[in-house]
């Protein structure tokens, strides 16, 4: 059996869980569409791909799905995660495993997975080792349900979907301090920051803060009086610690 972890993580957040997951099974292989589309590829029976992307509006983020629409199933067993700011996932699992079973694939259980919120102070170092550890048993229990026929796998949700899967709505701006060193003209995930480091275009940029924390000079941000008091407020708000949510076929 091959291994694989497909999954668009602009700040690595749902890179982490995926990757636990599908290495708590075996050797893995990463499939990164963060910053391009995947290669297109089918995979056969015998192989498993963990699915993960992030929640944007109780949706999964719609440019994520479409980075994954060249992978297609052979009726291949996959794990589908989401990875949510603390709020709630809404209908982002079942959004996943929906997209994962129309192409061609055979989701047997999924996860909604705790992560660090983009915006404010929420949930800092999330996914932590306890987490982590979740993570890895929960593979293996999915594991051995499927291996003894259990596929069952009903994610909570709605249909019709409700609206989100979008960008945010705070888009950075760029400092005295840039240096111009061009990382994170390479790293955004939409292409939206001008060569000289500057300039972003806020009709693509996702507000997914990669630039914000991958600054080595910490020379972008969102520096206005509007973000900040939402930032304050929205963190007050989610202080509370939720809990990852595991969904197995056994239920």
């Amino acid at each position: 059996m091959a291994i694989y972890a497909a999954v668009f993580s602009p700040t690595g957040t749902s890179r982490q869980g995926v990757w636990s997951i599908a290495t708590a099974l075996g050797d893995a292989v990463l499939l990164d569409v963060t910053c391009a589309p995947a290669e297109s590829r089918t995979f056969s029976p015998e192989d498993l791909v963990v699915f993960g992307a992030p929640v944007y509006g109780g949706r999964v983020f719609q440019g994520a799905l479409e980075r994954l629409a060249p992978l297609q199933g052979n009726n291949t067993p996959c794990l589908v995660t989401v990875t949510y700011g603390n709020r709630d996932f809404d209908d982002a699992l079942l959004e996943l495993t929906d997209f994962c079973r129309e192409h061609g694939f055979a989701p047997f259980a999924g996860a909604a997975l705790v992560g660090e919120h983009t915006y404010g102070s929420v949930q800092k170092g999330r996914p932590n080792a306890h987490d982590l550890d979740q993570d890895r048993a929960f593979a293996l229990e999915a594991w051995e349900d499927l291996q003894a026929g259990w596929t069952d796998f009903a994610p909570p949700g709605n249909r019709p979907y409700k609206e989100g899967g979008k960008g945010g709505s705070f888009v950075p701006t760029t400092t005295e301090d840039c240096i111009h060193c061009g990382l994170c003209v390479g790293q955004c995930p939409m292409q939206a920051i001008a060569p000289d480091c500057a300039a972003i275009d806020p009709e693509k940029c996702i507000s997914c803060f990669r630039c914000v924390k991958g600054c080595p000079q910490h020379a972008k941000g969102v520096f206005t009086p509007a973000y900040e008091s939402f930032a304050a407020a929205f963190s007050e708000k989610l202080k509370e610690p939720k809990e990852n949510a595991y969904f197995l076929p056994r239920g």
